[in-house]
């Protein structure tokens, strides 16, 4: 059996730099309270009303299509994860292929809504394609436009100085030599969904799960629309539970991890490259050590980008590449966690 291997890798992220200087001025932070806590020092933001998740999937598409060696034309489905779409529908899919010019290829499209771990949910979905012998040129992308629904006041600092924009692009195709995909481990558990979450607008109108917290019974006919419980309880933007999402993560990184290695009968010392998703970099630190990684075996790039969901993987794969830090050869390994909440994890031999 074929298996996958990445053909072309691309990203693109805005010309805007924020540093965290410049939160500073919108609320009560400071940049030493920012790196202490995430590591982060800047992140970059889209143009608004010019740039969007779409528009930058695009550019970082047309890099990855180009390093594949093939044409736009080529390409025989796109699978496009973000939790910050251009529209709460149709998805990105569509809006992609629409900017890339090839509408007139009978082709399909799909969208993917698994937030930090989306990158590595579409490469599953794309592996699993490419063995079926479905398709030969898959076009994954993350990209993310957080920028336009973050709250930008006091209330809503510990999340928003996390995220940034951004987008990562590959070209999936099938391989006969000793490359490619060895594997990919995918989770989820939804007992704590709401506690890294955006509520609305949403579709569930009255009592959500019983739960009179998340409920709108004023709400006689859907849910979508604006209500004076909705902007008390904040629904209307991002929120987090930072402490149980840390907790959490430093738990389901290194045992997806140590799942890859095993049912592909390999070791940490056998990575030459990990890549994890860029929630923090103080979860990152702790996922190193708790592996026994050195620095050079771990890429991290949150400091210069922030948070970028379901583009921080490819982004930072790419950069990692670009480096001469992941060369043919090298056993390199993507992980993830996120809300949902969703982990998953990968194993590429490069």
């Amino acid at each position: 059996m074929n298996r996958t291997k990445i053909a072309g890798i691309g990203y693109y992220v805005p010309e805007r730099v924020i540093p965290n200087s410049e939160l500073v001025n919108l609320m009560d932070t400071s940049d030493e309270w920012i790196q202490e806590r995430t590591g982060i020092q800047q992140r970059r933001y889209g143009k608004p009303h010019q740039e969007t998740t779409t528009t930058m999937g695009a550019k970082a598409a047309e890099i990855a299509i180009e390093r594949a060696g093939i044409q736009k034309e080529d390409v025989d489905l796109i699978i496009f994860a973000t939790l910050s779409p251009d529209y709460f529908f149709p998805g990105c899919g569509v809006l992609v292929q629409r900017e890339l010019k090839i509408t007139h290829k009978e082709m399909p499209a799909l969208d993917i809504r698994n937030q930090c771990s989306g990158f590595v949910y579409g490469l599953s979905i794309a592996d699993a394609f490419i063995k079926s012998g479905q398709h030969k040129n898959i076009l994954l992308i993350g990209s993310e436009m957080h920028s336009m629904g973050l709250d930008f006041t006091d209330r809503g600092r510990n999340v928003t100085v996390i995220f940034g924009d951004g987008a990562g692009a590959v070209i999936l195709q099938p391989t006969e030599q000793n490359e490619g995909i060895l594997s990919t481990h995918l989770h989820a558990d939804g007992t704590h969904a709401e506690e890294l979450a955006f509520i609305n607008p949403g579709c569930h109108g009255g009592y959500h799960l019983g739960q009179e917290r998340f409920g709108y019974p004023d709400a006689e006919y859907g849910g979508i629309f604006m209500t004076e419980k909705m902007w008390n309880d904040q629904d209307i933007f991002p929120n987090m539970n930072g402490q149980l999402v840390f907790k959490t993560a430093v738990t389901k990184f290194p045992e997806v991890i140590h799942e890859a290695l095993k049912s592909n009968q390999l070791n940490t010392t056998d990575i030459n490259m990990l890549v994890p998703h860029q929630a923090n970099l103080r979860i990152s630190q702790f996922v190193q050590r708790s592996l026994g990684l050195k620095d050079d075996q771990v890429w991290n790039n949150i400091q210069k980008y922030g948070n970028t969901t379901a583009a921080s993987i490819p982004i930072a794969l790419c950069e990692a590449w670009e480096a001469g830090k992941i060369k043919s050869g090298d056993l390199v390994c993507l992980a993830a966690f996120g809300s949902g909440f969703t982990w998953g994890s990968a194993l590429i031999r490069w």
